[in-house]
Order: C-alpha cells, then sequence, then structure tokens
C-alpha cells in the first residue's frame, strides 16, 4: 500500500520536529539561572546535566528524523507497548488501592463487589496483555503479563499487606525486562549509523553530482516540502485552538490571521514550515489561474518558475535577512504582513505572466470564442483592480516612507503591465474589425511595452539606490549586499542592456529603411507584383539596393529580425556604387518583370526534387510578455510551435512570430 506508506512516512515523523521546535523555544539559560544549590560545586552539576540533557534531547529527535520508514514504525509500537504495560500497572494499582478500601479479605468469588471489581480488572489487563504481544509480533503472551501478579494474589485470598509487595514485586519484573531489552539493543543506532556509511561508501559519494544525487534522493524519500507543511498546519491549528481557549485579546479580529501566522514562525523549524505552505498555496493559486483559462490540458503544461518555488524562497530569504526570528511577536506580526504582501506581489506576476500570452495570442488569431475571450478580460481586469486594492491596504496600515513606497510602486506596476497588456489586446480586437490593417501597430506596441519596462526599471534602480544606501550608511550584511548585487545584475543591468540594445536595432533599421529610395508610380506599374513579404498590393513601396520592391513597414519590420533581404538574403546596406545608382533618376533595378517573377517563384519553390509540404493555414498566434511575435500558439496555455514553413508561406508577420536569430536566414524550401 504505497499510499499508507507515504502518509505514514510523514505523520510518524511530525511528532520529531515538534519536540525540536520545543526545545528550541526553552530557555534553558533562565532555567540555569533560577537553579539553586548547596554550593558552586552542586549547581555546576546540576547546569551540566541540564545542558547535556538539553543536546540530547535535539540528537535523539534528529536521529529519529532521518531514521528509515522501517524503524520508526518500529520504534513506534515498541513505545506503545511501553505504554500499554504502564497503563496495566496503572490498573493494577487501582485495583490494590481500591481492595484495601474495600476492607474485605475472603475469597473474591464470595462477594458479589469484589468479584465485579476482579472480573472487569481482569478483563482489562487480559486485553492489554493480548495488545502488547500482538505489537511485539510474538505468541508468548505471558511476557507482557507480570501487571496481572496482584489480581491472581487476590484470587488466592493473599492477604491485604502482602497485595502491596506483590504489586512492588510486578513493577520490578517490568522494569528489569525493559532495561534487558534496552541493554540488548542498546548499540542499534551504532550499528544503524555504519550501515548508512556502508551505503555511502558503496554509492562513490566522493564527486559532486553524486553527492548531489544522494541529497535529492533523500529530499524525496523523506518528502521534506510536504513534512515541514503537515508540521505547520498541526502548529497553526494548536495555536489556534489555544487563542481561541484562552480568549486572547492582545489582537484585533482583523489582524487575528497575522497575528497567529506570526506565532507561527518563531523558530527555524516553523519558519521552513511557512516557506513550504507559501509555496504549495502559491502553486494552488497559480493552477487555478492556468485551469481558468486554459482547462485541465493548461496544468500539465508545467513552467519550472511558475511552481511556487519563487514565492517561498522570497519569504525565507525577506525572513532570514530582517531579522525575523528575533523579534517580539508584535514587531513579529507586522514584518511578515509586508513580507506576505512582496509574496503576494510575486505570485500576481507570475499570473501575469501565464496570463499575458494567452489574451494576446486570443486577440491575434481572430478566436470568436467569446467564453474564452471572457475568461481571459476577467482575469485581466482582476490582476488589474487587486494590486491597486493591496497597495490601498498596505498604506492605511503603515506609515508611508520610501522603503514602502518602493514595495507600493512595485505592486501598482502590475497593474500597470495588466493595463499595457490589455491596450495592446484592443489594439488587435481594433484591426480585426478594420478592412486594412494598421500601419504604426508595430509602433505603438512598441511604445505600449517601452513605458511599463521604463517604469520596471526606475522602480529596480530605486531599489538598489536605497539598498546600497541602508548597506552603506545603516546596517550592512553579507546576505543584504548579496541580494543587492543579484538584483542589480538581474533588474537593472539586463534590463538596461536588452532595453538599449532593442532601441539601436530599431534606429538602425529605421535609418536603413531612410536610405533606401521610395518607387515611383511608373516603376510600380512596372513591376507589377504584390509585395513579397506580406502579399498584398503595393501603392507605395521602398527598392533596396539588390533591386527588389517591398512595402516600408514590412522591411522595416523584417529589419527588426533580420539584416538581410527577405528575397536574396544580401546584406541590406548601400555600398558606394549603390548609393551612386540611387542618387540617379532610377534604382539599380537589375531584373525585369518576367525575371523578377522567374525568381520570386523559384524562392517560394525550391529544388524540385523536394516534396512539398501542404499549406495551412495560421490557427493561433502567440506573443511574448513584451508584445513581440514569438510563434504560433498551441491549444495548451504557454506554449509555442514554431514552424517555418508556415512562416514563409503566411508572409512577413508569421517570420516574426517564429523569433528568427539575426544570423539565421530562412529556408527558401517549402
Amino acid at each position: 500500500m504505497p499510499r499508507l506508506d507515504e502518509l505514514a512516512n510523514v505523520a510518524l515523523r511530525v511528532p520529531s520536529i515538534l519536540v525540536l521546535d520545543l526545545l528550541y523555544k526553552c530557555d534553558i539559560e533562565g532555567l540555569t539561572d533560577h537553579l539553586k544549590a548547596k554550593n558552586e560545586d552542586m549547581l555546576f552539576k546540576y547546569k551540566y546535566v541540564i545542558w547535556n540533557m538539553y543536546y540530547l534531547g535535539h540528537l535523539i529527535n534528529m536521529v529519529l528524523l532521518i531514521l528509515p520508514l522501517r524503524h520508526i514504525v518500529t520504534l513506534y509500537l515498541h513505545i506503545l507497548a511501553a505504554l500499554l504495560l504502564y497503563m496495566g500497572h496503572q490498573i493494577s494499582k487501582d485495583f490494590v488501592r481500591e481492595e484495601l478500601q474495600y476492607g474485605y479479605e475472603g475469597a473474591v468469588y464470595l462477594d458479589s463487589l469484589a468479584f465485579n471489581r476482579f472480573v472487569s480488572a481482569m478483563t482489562s489487563q487480559i486485553i492489554l496483555s493480548t495488545l502488547c504481544a500482538f505489537l511485539m509480533k510474538t505468541r508468548k503472551v505471558w511476557l507482557f503479563s507480570a501487571h496481572m501478579l496482584p489480581l491472581l494474589a487476590r484470587f488466592c485470598s493473599t492477604p491485604h499487606a502482602t497485595l502491596l509487595t506483590v504489586n512492588t514485586f510486578s513493577v520490578g519484573l517490568t522494569a528489569t525486562g525493559i532495561t534487558m531489552f534496552l541493554l540488548s539493543h542498546l548499540f542499534l543506532p551504532y550499528r544503524l549509523a555504519r550501515a548508512a556509511y556502508s551505503e555511502l561508501l558503496q554509492l562513490e559519494v566522493i564527486e559532486l553530482y553524486r553527492l548531489l544525487a544522494v541529497g535529492i534522493s533523500l529530499w524525496n524519500q523523506f518528502a521534506v516540502p510536504v513534512l515541514f507543511s503537515v508540521f505547520w498546519f498541526v502548529l497553526f491549528v494548536v495555536q489556534l485552538c489555544s487563542d481561541t481557549m484562552s480568549h486572547n485579546p492582545s489582537v484585533g479580529n482583523q489582524g487575528i490571521m497575522f497575528f497567529l501566522v506570526s506565532e507561527c514562525c518563531a523558530t527555524p523549524y516553523s519558519l521552513l514550515g511557512l516557506t513550504f505552505v507559501v509555496s504549495y498555496l502559491a502553486l494552488g493559486l497559480l493552477n487555478v489561474c492556468k485551469f481558468y483559462l486554459g482547462g485541465y490540458a493548461a496544468i500539465q503544461n508545467e513552467n519550472v518558475m511558475h511552481r511556487g518555488v519563487t514565492e517561498g524562497v522570497t519569504l525565507l530569504l525577506l525572513a532570514l535577512q530582517t531579522g525575523l526570528l528575533d523579534m517580539q511577536a508584535l514587531q513579529r506580526t507586522f514584518l511578515l504582513s509586508i513580507i506576505l504582501f512582496i509574496v503576494m506581489t510575486s505570485t500576481l506576476q507570475s499570473m501575469i505572466e501565464i496570463t499575458d500570452p494567452v489574451i494576446l495570442a486570443l486577440g491575434a488569431s481572430r478566436n470568436r470564442s467569446v467564453w474564452k475571450h471572457f475568461r481571459g478580460l476577467s482575469m485581466c481586469l482582476l490582476l488589474l483592480v487587486f494590486p491597486v486594492y493591496m497597495a490601498y491596504k498596505i498604506s492605511q496600515f503603515f506609515h508611508m516612507d520610501f522603503w514602502l513606497l518602493i514595495l507600493v510602486s512595485s505592486c501598482m506596476l502590475t497593474s500597470l503591465q495588466v493595463t499595457g497588456t490589455m491596450l495592446i489586446y484592443s489594439l488587435f480586437m481594433v484591426e480585426l474589425f478594420r478592412s486594412d490593417p494598421i500601419e504604426s501597430l508595430d509602433e505603438v506596441i512598441y511604445w505600449v511595452n517601452a513605458v511599463s519596462r521604463v517604469l520596471e526599471f526606475v522602480v529596480a534602480l530605486c531599489v538598489v539606490a536605497y539598498g546600497t544606501w541602508e548597506s552603506l550608511f545603516g546596517e550592512w550584511s553579507w546576505m543584504g549586499a548579496s541580494v543587492i548585487i543579484i538584483h542589480s545584475y538581474f533588474n537593472v543591468w539586463l534590463r538596461a542592456q536588452s532595453g538599449w540594445r532593442s532601441f539601436l536595432l530599431r534606429q538602425e533599421a529605421a535609418k536603413k529603411i531612410n536610405s533606401l529610395p521610395i518607387a515611383t508610380t511608373q516603376q510600380l506599374q512596372q513591376h507589377n507584383d504584390v509585395c513579397s513579404i506580406c502579399f498584398q498590393e503595393m501603392s507605395s513601396a521602398v527598392i533596396t539596393y539588390c533591386g527588389h520592391f517591398f512595402h516600408c513597414n514590412c522591411l522595416r519590420k523584417w529589419l527588426y529580425v533580420q539584416e538581410t533581404c527577405p528575397m536574396c538574403h544580401q546584406t541590406v546596406r548601400p555600398t558606394l556604387q549603390d548609393q551612386s545608382q540611387a542618387s540617379g533618376d532610377t534604382p539599380a533595378v537589375t531584373h525585369d518583370p518576367a525575371e523578377q517573377q522567374e525568381e520570386i517563384e523559384n524562392f517560394g519553390h525550391g529544388d524540385e526534387d523536394q516534396p512539398a509540404e501542404p499549406h495551412e493555414e495560421v490557427q493561433g498566434l502567440c506573443f511574448s510578455s513584451n508584445g513581440d511575435f514569438v510563434g504560433f500558439a498551441s491549444p495548451e496555455v504557454g506554449s509555442c510551435v514554431v514552424t517555418p514553413t508556415k512562416c514563409l508561406h503566411h508572409g512577413f508577420m508569421s517570420l516574426l512570430l517564429c523569433g528568427l536569430e539575426p544570423s539565421r536566414k530562412p529556408s527558401t524550401h517549402l
């Protein structure tokens, strides 16, 4: 029963973490300071014993935590058998005390009250002895029947004074048996450790990758995330029941949840538990978002960055950086609310990354399903309104300073990104109902995303500036410095480099387009052909220096991706001869219309011995989070299928969808 084994693997390890959590909360120094003894030597011995018991408790529970499941089950069975034996001796003790109080020393079967008391006690003892034998997997029930001796002595009409002696003898007999059992298994931990060490030597975990493999295997075997999550939920329920029963008035009803959560993250163990709980909650929220947008199939398309790990790691790093564990309950509550606010903002960012390509693909793929559009727009509306509500609530609780202003601005950027996505979606829908395409659609999309990226960059720069200021003139730490360095590299330097590269590419494309001559009406009539990029009629066109005609906007968009001519793959760069020819009345068009048509046909068909693939229609388009076309969208959320054959067949826009690298030339084979 693998399910039962998985359940036992988690449930039987939780008590060890609970004990470790309690030991961490124990104030041993305060306890030893209040000890009193006859002299300093005895006081030192008392402190020595207490501290050794404290460390021994940590060691024992750590060993229990990492034991294999079969050994943990065996240990719990022995503990349960010991509890049953203790219960049996308590029953015998109560029976002897009642007999002494009753004062009847005759045969028990001659007195109804004495006989009833004897039968009930004997029945309980027989059941307990049988259960102990069952747990120890033996048929020798008499091994666990020492606590029945006082009852047997009373059945033999033993005097009352002798019953106390027999009861004491039965307790000693049981204690002797338990001591012999413990001594016989005294070196069991050593044998287990030696066996584990032998297995590690056989695996040859000297190399790093083998050590990592062993660590991952133990992580999965112990089910660490589930284990700590269950531990934290048990801790939270206990804290909730304790607070409810004590009617704690220290916090209002509005902040009771934050107060309880802060009480359950006062130790490293509970903080780890809260980290995994937040990760699972974020994962569930992201899966709900995927399911709402794309159905059950969307959940199967997992993204490593959308599994809640980012949110959990964010909470753990912020808690360690801010010293959450060292604060008092009320301070920890306020700080935890800010940390959870940041984690929620990160979760909303992940939801935007899921929603953004879906809503843009719906707008560009001419999908007429009203229900799909409603789901996408409703999710965008939620992501637009909820960050504003979060920013409003946190500004009501805390005094607005520069650090809090950065947090609120980061949250508001989420709404700004959704606004940009909905604006681009609206442009796509407007173009859908127009007879002719919008000429400057690509420019509008670019500048909409540029405004959003610039604001994100400004907020990231403010975070770096404020963090650097705090590190230089405030409290400095290695962790804070490392976080600032990582944030500066990924959120400032890489963003600035990417944005500047994109701007230079567009500027270079604009310069190339402006350097090309514009075709006259006579040249267009003589050419008498469609644009080779979009396959539309040309009322105006530019002529490359290799003699090919294209729409100005089509060629500009092409040059954003490629630096070569779409037809002959020559670099679109004017030479001295081309510039002198371009300055004349007519450009250097070396092909007559018949040759031009033949060249286009040869480009379209390729080698005759290659079989032609059937033409297919565009089923859906996929766009990146910055509005650029990245491929054809499959039915699954967030997945794209890039097909260069379809791109060449459907012209320039499809090529942009594929996101070709600048060094890659499109295939001439269809």
